[in-house]
């Protein structure tokens, strides 16, 4: 096999991933509301590694890149759930504010963490997520308020509810979906709903990592910053095929246990990318067999050197 073979199948088992992740990625927006990134982030960072990618370019443009992919698969998520009427378009835009300068905030963070500390806060904030789908925090519970949060309440919120999404590249449905049905908003309507907070966080999310990583070397082809085109692309072609799909059964089903296996899934994510913390950080402490090469070259040379002299 020559070397332009092997690159041919490398690249189409790469666009294979990346497919594949954007049809999981499109039905679980419809479904629950999110954008995506909890399969997205973790399929980037298994390919990236497998690319040889070193461990802090891989976790920003795995964020990066999952951030852009949201703001088509929730568009597309909100298109489908405003056809049934459920999406509350005034709650978006009341929200609108603090998302934004949350995201700009997660940013200017995300730019003075390697990556090892975003695989950390990647890891917590999916474990935590992954335990409300398998035993949802307000299961039984009678809603907090009435009334959407106002004033104060508001600003907190969604100023946190936009930097914890743009340091994990996700959407920020689920914690979206948790205050509105505190609120007394139906699941769907949150569902509906949370997915337009998904294109608020994306869109100044995507563009603010796009913009941090200009001019950085090491990226994959086809980066624009922090952000693959190649791999949004791949993945929004065939996840905006899904969300319609995830939306529809979203609307038809109660699906408890769907969710317990989803929240499932993001534990076991949540702990995998840890492990990968620990896995760099062991093999940055391992010696660099180039340099010790370079030195034991260097030392035989001014051996012979020596030799020759005497």
């Amino acid at each position: 096999m020559t070397g332009t073979e092997f690159d041919l199948i490398q690249t189409a088992y790469l666009i294979g991933i990346f497919l594949v992740a954007g049809l999981a990625a499109g039905f679980l927006a419809g479904l629950f509301g999110i954008g995506g990134g909890f399969v997205v982030v973790p399929a980037l960072l298994l390919v990236f590694n497998f690319m040889g990618m070193e461990s802090d370019l891989a976790a920003h443009v795995a964020i990066g890149t999952s951030l852009a992919t949201i703001i088509f698969t929730s568009l597309r998520s909100v298109q489908a759930h405003h056809k049934k009427g459920a999406v509350d378009f005034d709650i978006i835009k009341q929200w609108i504010p603090g998302l934004v300068l949350g995201v700009l905030g997660g940013i200017i963070l995300a730019n003075f963490m390697d990556g090892r500390s975003m695989k950390w806060v990647f890891s917590i904030g999916v474990f935590l997520m992954g335990l409300h789908f398998i035993a949802p925090v307000l299961k039984k519970a009678a809603p907090v308020s009435e009334d959407m949060p106002s004033g104060a309440p508001l600003w907190g919120l969604s100023t946190f509810l936009g930097g914890f999404s743009a340091l994990l590249g996700i959407g920020g449905g689920t914690i979206a979906v948790l205050v509105m049905t505190s609120c007394g908003r139906s699941i769907h309507r949150a569902v509906a709903t949370a997915a337009g907070f998904g294109v608020v966080i994306a869109v100044p999310g995507a563009i603010g990592f796009a913009i941090l990583g200009l001019g950085k070397s090491g990226l994959p082809m086809g980066s624009v910053g922090y952000v693959n085109m190649l791999a949004a692309l791949a993945i929004v072609t065939t996840s905006v095929l899904t969300a319609p799909l995830g939306a529809k059964v979203a609307h038809k089903l109660n699906g408890p246990h769907l969710k317990r296996v989803f929240g499932l899934y993001l534990v076991i994510t949540s702990l995998v990318v840890l492990l990968d913390t620990f896995s760099h950080r062991n093999d940055a402490q391992l010696p660099n067999t180039a340099v010790l090469e370079h030195i034991d070259d260097t030392t035989l040379s001014q051996t012979q050197k020596v030799k020759d002299n005497g």
